[in-house]
């Protein structure tokens, strides 16, 4: 997979901008004194499913309603999708923007968002990512969705989400009401936020901002990427983050044990927020807009040309706007 690889990430332009909150429409370790902790069960989670290489869009359906964030996208599937998405020759699964194709400034470009066909409630995720998407107007999110209610009311969890230029990835929950971060959990990221009940007026959510430059966009593809894993269970959600050179063994050997993972990038206990009441049943999403209701207002903080608009008309724009993934696995 290195040497398709290597193309993608020789061809990024370093660059950076300011982080812009996230107002979501759709819809290494120490430990702190004074500070919420959560310590992981040492568990022998057992592997449940694992989507990789020629046979991984078996799991996943296909999204093609509008996109709740009002971006410039068509989500589409069959034969629109057939160069949008697929499995390369080394089994590294693809997911794009249709870069190849004329559109017109402020139109929707052919773009891909898929969700596992399996829910689960509790368990832990590993997502092996090598490149994400990224650039001018780009939007990517890997996230779960909780299902049998409205949106937000069975819940959201955003593992990986930026807009633009961002270098810096963050994490974030939305809930219904009742749902709030204790402002004291021991986490290595940046704390922005802290009230996860959400609608469509105030959607920010609770949530964490990665610190490393390395965790979003170009820098995360020039190290060929990394592994993102989070615990779902009743006394917490937890987020770990591991980039390419230092993923641990155990995870690498399917073997994973969280408990000798330290402090996670982000942490969301249950001493404020019932989770087991606030997130429901949860499927995955990879998805990919373009401007909408984040990238879009947040364009003109950023060094990329023109409006939004305008960047949907310029097709080598999107040269970069790919996820390429290793595999998903679930643990339970």
């Amino acid at each position: 997979m290195f040497a398709p690889l290597a193309a993608l990430v020789l061809a990024l332009a370093t660059s950076a901008s300011a982080f812009v909150p996230h107002h979501n429409a759709h819809h290494r370790r120490h430990n702190g004194i004074g500070k919420a902790t959560y310590v992981p069960r040492s568990t022998s989670y057992k592997l449940a499913e694992r989507y990789e290489g020629k046979n991984f869009f078996d799991g996943w359906d296909f999204f093609t309603g509008s996109d709740p964030t009002h971006g410039n996208v068509n989500f589409v599937d069959g034969d629109a999708a057939s160069k949008l998405a697929y499995v390369q020759d080394d089994g590294t699964v693809v997911l794009a923007v249709d870069d190849f194709s004329d559109v017109a400034a402020g139109g929707n470009r052919n773009s891909i968002r898929i969700s596992t066909k399996k829910s689960w409630d509790r368990g832990l995720f590993i997502a092996d990512i090598y490149a994400m998407p990224h650039g001018c107007g780009v939007w990517p999110a890997y996230w779960s969705l909780g299902n049998g209610k409205d949106w937000p009311n069975a819940g959201e969890i955003d593992i990986v989400e930026g807009v633009n230029l961002n270098m810096q990835n963050q994490i974030t929950l939305h809930s219904g009401a009742g749902c709030l971060l204790d402002k004291t959990a021991d986490a290595l990221s940046n704390l922005l936020g802290t009230t996860c009940e959400s609608s469509n007026g105030n959607n920010a959510g609770c949530a964490w901002q990665q610190k490393g430059n390395n965790t979003f966009g170009h820098l995360f593809n020039m190290q060929a990427g990394g592994v993102w894993a989070h615990t779902v269970e009743s006394d917490a959600i937890s987020v770990w983050f591991f980039d390419r050179n230092n993923i641990p063994a155990d995870i690498t050997n399917q073997q994973p044990d969280p408990s000798t993972w330290g402090t996670p990038d982000a942490l969301f206990p249950n001493t404020q927020c019932d989770i087991s009441s606030h997130f429901l049943a949860q499927s995955l999403i990879f998805d990919i807009t373009l401007c909408g209701d984040w990238a879009g207002p947040a364009y003109s903080g950023t060094s990329c040309p023109g409006t939004c608009a305008d960047s949907i008309a310029n097709a080598s724009n999107f040269n970069l706007a790919k996820w390429m993934i290793g595999s998903v696995s679930v643990y339970q």
